[in-house]
């Protein structure tokens, strides 16, 4: 069973030097029936201006990846990590136990446009750690590469929950499929461009819930960046 979220459905937040799509519950965006999927609980869709950014702030018990899709963001944090992130990296911070950053757009002049992600962790207090690594347009073309898993699996950053996320990018008769075990869930998110998935036709900033499908199929892509998240098979985590 697919279940759509048009990209047009989403909570918007605009502070001026930042817009902010919500595809779940955030900050004074509040949906009932929009509070996460399964171990997800935050898609953020942001664009941030030249030289503006979020100052420094805290976080705990919570696994937070940036995901760049145009431009640079520049991050810092309490346990004396900086580092510029750019189309193609992967950034995992686990708050653990708790840590404080900061991001902001690293240019003076272009803005940045990434997505920042939510995951519940299955452990509390945990030791804070930073990850980040590079994954090429050449590993991600007409293919669904593991990006985030439990084990660090094919140089994948590793996560404490157990879900994995894939980034794919898809164009012209290029596609893809990911088989599921039995019983899990997935949700797929677009970056950007359009895809279908299963044959259902998708739009930039797109998510779909999937349960009870072992199969998603990605194809007819136009310009297409996609994320599939392979999740428990449970329902909706409440915001803490």
């Amino acid at each position: 069973m697919l279940t759509l979220r048009k990209a047009s459905d989403r909570g918007i937040a605009r502070h001026g030097w930042l817009t902010s799509f919500h595809t779940f519950s955030f900050a004074s965006y509040r949906d009932l029936n929009q509070q996460g999927f399964s171990d997800l609980l935050v898609i953020n869709d942001d664009r941030v201006a030249a030289a503006k950014g979020f100052g420094q702030h805290p976080h705990r018990d919570m696994e937070i990846f940036s995901y760049v899709l145009e431009g640079a963001l520049e991050h810092k944090d309490t346990l004396g990590t900086g580092s510029v992130i750019r189309p193609g990296d992967v950034q995992l911070m686990s708050a653990g136990s708790g840590v404080a950053h900061s991001e902001f757009n690293h240019s003076a002049d272009e803005p940045v446009h990434f997505l920042q992600i939510w995951i519940v962790p299955n452990v509390s207090g945990a030791t804070p750690r930073y990850q980040q690594e590079h994954f090429s347009r050449e590993q991600k073309q007409g293919r669904l590469q593991l990006i985030i898993s439990p084990d660090g699996a094919d140089g994948s950053l590793q996560v404490r929950q157990d879900a994995r996320v894939y980034a794919g990018l898809f164009d012209g008769e290029q596609s893809a499929t990911l088989t599921l075990a039995p019983d899990r869930y997935a949700y797929v998110h677009v970056a950007r461009g359009t895809v279908e998935l299963n044959g259902v036709p998708l739009q930039e900033g797109d998510g779909v819930r999937v349960r009870e499908e072992q199969v998603l199929a990605l194809s007819n892509g136009q310009d297409a960046e996609v994320l599939v998240f392979d999740l428990r098979p449970q329902e909706l985590p409440q915001m803490p």
